[in-house]
Parts: structure tokens; C-alpha cells; sequence
């Protein structure tokens, strides 16, 4: 069965959880669980740091942290894209006429069918790993043989959290730990396929920009310019004029939605790698080492891989816009009349400002981007460790 669309299954039944998807009947009853769990979420982080602030186990504190910065970055990407809804519902309408379009061309199809396939699969690994990440995260403390008859001692829970209700039984401890579970696997899985939506979106733009650049191509043939075909070459650089604007209208919507969202990763994720990092270098030596250690290192690889897909989602663009620039210079425009190549002067001057992706709107993202932030945490990591 060929596809239809860019945004797989998974993707679409995530979005929907998360109250994004337009056509979600209970849109409302999800964004009120959403501020609801969020919110007591991290009230209940900021109570346990203040409260363990004077402590000495400075492990803890850092996992609060990090748990604490992590929740805060979906709540960011959440609210971003419930204040954004009209323009993602003209993104999706935006992609559905694209593949409309597809119908009339096999190249058309096959490359944008090639796009959302190679989305779906990355979703899909994505989806999985957050899963494996969250559960290896969780296994030691769901596991563990806790002793209730110690009344002075902290129960451990799978968040560094201080709740406002007295825990004493068995029964009422083991299920605050299966809510937590659950709300960690859809935090979790939310952030994560938010993150590959940016990919999709920005994976769908680079089809329709290989489109774009194979009509930039074929429009003039080798063996010259009949008279009959002099029509269909005004038409043709029409439709490339109007298809490229649509691309970077596409473009401008994705920077819109995930500019902030961008701004809010980077900041938060320089410090997660740097604590994370701090984590797993101290752990290494501690009887329970490593629990500590499984317990953090798939949380830190998650880390940097959500700070490894926006940057490569900004390179992948701007090469690609780069491309159609290249290839309408590179096409035989000299054999037309002026009237047919004076259209094309202007997809090469426009396609010389590179469709980017920003960080707030005060810098592009790039792998140079990602090179920078690994840069900076490993020096934050270094003078936590002079401290310790």
C-alpha cells in the first residue's frame, strides 16, 4: 500500500496524547493532564532540591537537577506547540497538498515516498530507545526490596521528588511508583517523538527541495528548444517559482514552531550533559556503581542525540537550499528567451539566503552548533569535578 503521509502511526497516536493532533477529540482532557502531572511535577523537584540543598550527597542533588531540567523541557515543547496549533494545522495541510502534487510525477512520489519512509523507521528507533532508556532508568528502584520498617529513611522513588503525602504502606508505595513509570514512559516518548517530528518535517521540505531541483534540471532538454515546448517552459518556471516559495514559507513555519523550543534544548542540554557526565564519572568506583551508571548513561546518549537531531535537522537544510541554488545555475537557462530565464535570476538570488533553522533567533543551527555545546558541557563537567 503506498503511503500517504510523512507522520507515521506512532508519531500521530504521540501527538495526539500530547494534545497537538488537530483532529483529537479529547484535546482538552489531554492538555489539562499534561499541566496537571507537569506542573506537581515539578513543584514536587523544587521541594526536594531546597529541601537536600544543605545535604552532602551532592549525587542526588544532580539527579534531581536532571530530572527537574528534563520535565521543564517538555513542558517548554508542549505549551510552544498548544500556542502554535494554527500554524502546525497549516503545516499538515501544507504536506498533505504536497503529496497530492506527487500523483502527477513517478520522481515526485518515489522521492517524498523515500523521505517519509526513512521518517517512519527513525520515529520508530527513536520511540524505542526512549522506551529502553526510561525502563533502564527505572529497573533499579522498581526492583529493589525496600525496607518499610525504617521509618527515618527516604523511600527511594524513580524521581529525586518530596511529596506532600505520607507514604507508610506497601500497597500505596507500589503504586506511586507504577503512576511514576508511566508518566516517565509518556514524558519520555512525548519529548523524544516531538524531536522526530522536527525531523520529518525537515526530511519532507528536503524531498520537495530534490523535486524542485530535478524540474530546475529537466527544464530546458539537451537537445534544444522547439517551438512547441516553449509553453510548457513558461509553465514549468511558474510551478518551480511557486513551489519554491511554498518551500520556504514550509521552512519558515518550522522555524517558527521550534526556534524557542531550540533555545530552551541547548540551554538545558549543555547543563544535562555536563551533570549527567558528572554522574556517571562519579559513580565509577561506588559499591553501587553500576546501577548509577545504567541508571544515567542512556539518559546522557538521549541527551545528546536530541541535541545532535536539531542541529543536523539545521544542516540538512541549508544544504539542501544550497542545492537548488546550485542547480538552477547549473541548468542551460542561457538558452532561453529572456522572458523564461529572467524568472530563474531570482530562485539563484533567493536560494544565496539559506533556509536555516535558529536557536531563539540569535544563532543557526548547525553541526558546528553541536560541536560547540559538547564543547561547553565537557568544561562545565570538568570544574563540577574539581568541586566534588
Amino acid at each position: 500500500m503506498t503511503r500517504k503521509s510523512t507522520i507515521n502511526r506512532t508519531l500521530q497516536l504521540m501527538l495526539t496524547v500530547c494534545g497537538v493532533w488537530p483532529t483529537t477529540s479529547g484535546i482538552a482532557i489531554c492538555r489539562a493532564y499534561w499541566f496537571i502531572a507537569l506542573g506537581i511535577d515539578e513543584v514536587c523537584h523544587c521541594r526536594y532540591f531546597l529541601l537536600h540543598l544543605q545535604s552532602n550527597d551532592l549525587f542526588d542533588l544532580m539527579d534531581c537537577f536532571s530530572s527537574f531540567l528534563a520535565q521543564v523541557k517538555v513542558s517548554t515543547k508542549l505549551f510552544i506547540f498548544w500556542w502554535n496549533q494554527r500554524k502546525f494545522m497549516r503545516m499538515l495541510t501544507m504536506m498533505a497538498e504536497d503529496w497530492d502534487d506527487c500523483a502527477n510525477s513517478d520522481f515526485a512520489m518515489r522521492e517524498t515516498t523515500c523521505k517519509a519512509r526513512l521518517s517512519s523507521r527513525i520515529t520508530n528507533a527513536m520511540f524505542t530507545l526512549h522506551v529502553l532508556t526510561i525502563v533502564a532508568y527505572s529497573a533499579g528502584i522498581l526492583l529493589a526490596d525496600v525496607d518499610f520498617t525504617d521509618q527515618r529513611a527516604e523511600l527511594p522513588l524513580l524521581l529525586k521528588v518530596n511529596l506532600p503525602v505520607d507514604i507508610n504502606t506497601k500497597r500505596r508505595y507500589r503504586l506511586l511508583l507504577s503512576a511514576q513509570f508511566v508518566h516517565l514512559i509518556m514524558a519520555g516518548c512525548s519529548a523524544g517523538l516531538l524531536n522526530a517530528l522536527l525531523l520529518a518535517l525537515s526530511l519532507h521540505v528536503g524531498g520537495q527541495m530534490e523535486v524542485l531541483r530535478s524540474w530546475l534540471i529537466e527544464l530546458v532538454p539537451k537537445e534544444g528548444i522547439r517551438r512547441e515546448r516553449r509553453d510548457s517552459i513558461v509553465s514549468t518556471t511558474n510551478k518551480i517559482i511557486r513551489k519554491h516559495q511554498r518551500i520556504i514559507n514550509f521552512t519558515e513555519y518550522i522555524e517558527d514552531l521550534y526556534t524557542y523550543i531550540a533555545l530552551v534544548q541547548f540551554t538545558s542540554n549543555t547543563v544535562l550533559m555536563c551533570s549527567l557526565g558528572f554522574l556517571i564519572v562519579s559513580a565509577i568506583g561506588s559499591p553501587d556503581a553500576t546501577e548509577q551508571i545504567v541508571r544515567s548513561l542512556l539518559f546522557y546518549t538521549v541527551t545528546n542525540l536530541e541535541a545532535f537531531i536539531f542541529c543536523f535537522a539545521g544542516e540538512y537544510l541549508k544544504n539542501k537550499s544550497t542545492a537548488i541554488g546550485t542547480a538552477a545555475y547549473n541548468s542551460t537557462w542561457y538558452e532561453l528567451g529572456p522572458e523564461n530565464s529572467r524568472p530563474l535570476i531570482f530562485v539563484i538570488l533567493r536560494a544565496q539566503k539559506q533556509l536555516t533553522l535558529t536557536v531563539g533567533k540569535i544563532m543557526d543551527l548547525s553541526l558546528e552548533s553541536f560541536t560547540n555545546i559538547m564543547k561547553a558541557s565537557g568544561s562545565y563537567l570538568s570544574v563540577l569535578l574539581a568541586m566534588q
